[in-house]
């Protein structure tokens, strides 16, 4: 998949890859909160992450542990724990590079999430529910106040910590220094209160929401039009505050108040990115990272809003995900990454799990990060940064305990990763699928709004999985006069093409319906969910994309209306009443049904030369990546997600002229194109072989 370059001053993300000065460089990054350890350990804790070989460490920078009184900052004249000028430096030194994350929010597990105790306090600046309230995020070890990131209050507040830790940043920005990415923020997601009707009323975030409809609509005549509303001024524009639809006209009014959510988060994240790159950080890359979006246990789709990752990649650099996650959640970790990698300019987990926070209620061990790690990787991560390599107050089972001795079991695991990473030829790999599965933000968008039971973030993630996070639990049943809950279908649909994928070994990676054009065009074959709606850009979108020689397969339906309920006709009429067409260079199919999606996909996927290995048996998940440089040298990553011991064969979809089991270093002997393995529970393995001659 072919991404566009984008960076500066030397510092570029290139075809999925970080450059520096046009030289592909890793990062491998783990955090180490400086102000939390003695500063006679910073040294020897640094040594150990170089010799566990990570490339850079993780900055957090807590405006709430500086911050003395307005305007005036303690960078380690008080306490020289906090002399983040030092630390940088000495992180140089051992030839490391840095990724810096200034907030305003940083989370980091402190009491005020990184924002001074005043900031919570100022109830002009305080989120608000559907009811006008304040929203509460309740988390440990105290409720706080969720912040209006519309307010422009706060971003004034803001203005004073940046001024004051920019200049110290800039210092260190590369080439002068280590500094090649800042993180803007930190896991923006209405302080995880995600559900469409918990925030943000602020009445700042309704003047936007009015400017976001009325810039989409054109004017007051329009908006009346498609909301059926009798509206008279703009400032009487008003959201909805509960799902009341009752047919499907109403579905836009709902829908739109789920888009401006993600407009919302792309809007704030927006302003403070130009704020930061104002004060001289314009020469780095800038980023931010979404929490993992898929509620607790993990979900198979619905994982769009209120994130719109493309949006936001518009605003900055490159967005990833965080991943929290124990071996049980392989379908989870492999959504997730495979979403990103299918999305993102650079594919990156910005908080990738290393120890555990106290209040999470089923923390896994070692053996769980291994895995965790390996999938990641074997789903196509190119980046990370472990969080936390350092344990300290509320964080524990680190790789290296808060007083410099190293857990030996995690700091030989990481250890080994980085090596395999760097030295085996993997980091200059891609995965090899000819399908991108999207996920329909619109119908994601109708599943957001459709929700009846407004929770608040659960932070603290509930016994029983009751999720804030809309799903078949929570939103209405009711049809809305279409031929069934589409809010409900689109999970089914999506859900039963991920299992036709996989039964039918075809690889894929996952979007979403705003993915750009020249993105999906690098794409042979691209599938997408369609029910009787979908607006007239997305469906232009994919007509383009065949017309320019790709392959689309849509399904269950041909939309016959817009994203305002009124008729649009844009694919039905390429497909001129058929089930297949040909488009310029490509073509258009329709599925009604699974067996008809495996047919068709099958048949697609005979057309194009592609290599793609499969296990004889199907619990076994098997990925098949292929180097950017050298196409004759490929590595087969298997996983065994389950609790059971299984032995089966591997058909590599090659013949290969030499294999080697990376993680084991052992070489081994394949029959023809295939390799008999014996995987235990829950395990990866990576061979790494040549195309014979």
């Amino acid at each position: 998949m072919t991404l566009n370059g984008v960076g500066f001053g030397g510092v570029r993300l290139e075809q999925g890859v970080l450059e520096l000065h046009d030289e592909p460089t890793s990062l491998y990054a783990g955090a180490m909160h400086y102000w939390r350890v003695e500063r006679d350990l910073w040294e020897p804790i640094l040594d150990q992450v170089v010799a566990m070989g990570f490339t850079a460490v993780s900055v957090y920078i807590p405006w709430e542990i500086h911050e003395i009184e307005p305007g005036r900052f303690d960078f380690g004249q008080i306490d020289p724990r906090k002399d983040i000028d030092a630390f940088l430096t000495l992180i140089e030194a051992k030839g490391l590079r840095v990724v810096v994350r200034p907030g305003p929010q940083i989370n980091s597990e402190l009491t005020g999430f990184g924002y001074p105790r005043r900031l919570l306090n100022n109830s002009r600046l305080h989120a608000r529910s559907a009811k006008g309230s304040r929203y509460v995020l309740t988390q440990v070890p105290a409720a706080i106040p969720g912040l209006s990131y519309a307010c422009q209050e706060f971003f004034d507040e803001t203005a004073l910590w940046f001024d004051a830790i920019c200049p110290i940043l800039v210092k260190h920005a590369y080439p002068h220094g280590g500094l090649v990415a800042a993180q803007v923020d930190n896991e923006m997601a209405y302080f995880f209160g995600v559900n469409a009707y918990c925030s943000d009323y602020h009445p700042e975030s309704l003047a936007w929401y009015r400017e976001f409809v009325m810039a989409k609509y054109g004017d007051l005549v329009s908006v009346n039009e498609v909301y059926g509303t009798r509206w008279t001024q703009v400032d009487e524009i008003d959201p909805p505050r509960r799902f009341d639809a009752k047919e499907y006209a109403q579905i836009p009014y709902y829908a739109d108040w789920a888009e401006y959510r993600e407009h919302y988060l792309v809007k704030s994240i927006g302003k403070l990115a130009a704020m930061m790159r104002e004060r001289g950080l314009g020469s780095v890359l800038l980023f931010h990272n979404y929490p993992h979006p898929l509620g607790p246990g993990g979900a198979a789709s619905g994982f769009t809003a209120p994130f719109n990752l493309t949006a936001l990649e518009g605003e900055v650099d490159f967005v990833g995900f965080d991943i929290y996650s124990r071996k049980e959640l392989y379908s989870h970790v492999k959504t997730v990454t495979s979403y990103v990698v299918g999305t993102s300019r650079f594919p990156y987990i910005p908080e990738f799990i290393a120890g555990v926070w106290p209040w999470y209620l089923n923390p896994g061990d070692s053996s769980d990060e291994e895995f965790v790690t390996k999938a990641a990787l074997m789903n196509g991560i190119r980046g990370f940064s472990r969080y936390m390599l350092v344990e300290r107050d509320m964080w524990f089972d680190s790789p290296i305990r808060r007083d410099g001795r190293p857990r030996e079991e995690k700091t030989t695991m990481l250890a080994k990763v980085n090596a395999m990473l760097t030295s085996k030829g993997l980091a200059s790999m891609r995965r090899h699928d000819p399908v991108l599965l999207l996920a329909n933000r619109e119908y994601d968008r109708l599943e957001a709004a459709s929700v009846l039971v407004s929770l608040p973030g659960d932070f603290l993630e509930t016994p029983s999985g009751f999720s804030e996070y809309a799903n078949a639990l929570s939103v209405s049943e009711d049809a809305l006069g279409l031929d069934q809950p589409v809010q409900l279908a689109k999970t089914e649909w999506f859900s039963g093409c991920v299992t036709t994928l996989q039964a039918a070994h075809i690889g894929y990676l996952l979007s979403d319906t705003d993915l750009a054009l020249d993105r999906l065009s690098g794409s042979p074959i691209v599938v997408v969910s369609t029910f009787e709606y979908l607006s007239e850009t997305v469906q232009r979108k994919l007509v383009e994309y065949a017309g320019g020689g790709g392959r689309l397969v849509i399904g269950p339906k041909a939309p016959q209306l817009g994203a305002t309920m009124k008729p649009c006709t844009v694919l039905a009429d390429a497909l001129a009443g058929a089930q297949a067409a040909t488009v310029g260079a490509g073509s258009i199919q329709l599925a009604h049904d699974q067996e008809e999606l495996d047919t068709v996909l099958r048949a697609l996927c005979a057309e194009i030369d592609s290599v793609a290995a499969c296990a004889s048996d199907a619990r076994l998940d098997v990925v098949t990546h292929v180097d950017d440089e050298d196409p004759d040298h490929y590595a087969v990553w298997v996983a065994n997600p389950t609790g059971e011991p299984i032995d089966a064969t591997i058909d590599l979809g090659l013949k290969p002229g030499e294999v080697a089991d990376l993680w084991s270093g052992a070489s081994l002997v394949a029959d023809d194109r295939s390799l008999a393995v014996a995987m235990e529970p829950y395990t990866i393995n990576v061979y790494n072989m040549r195309r014979a001659r």
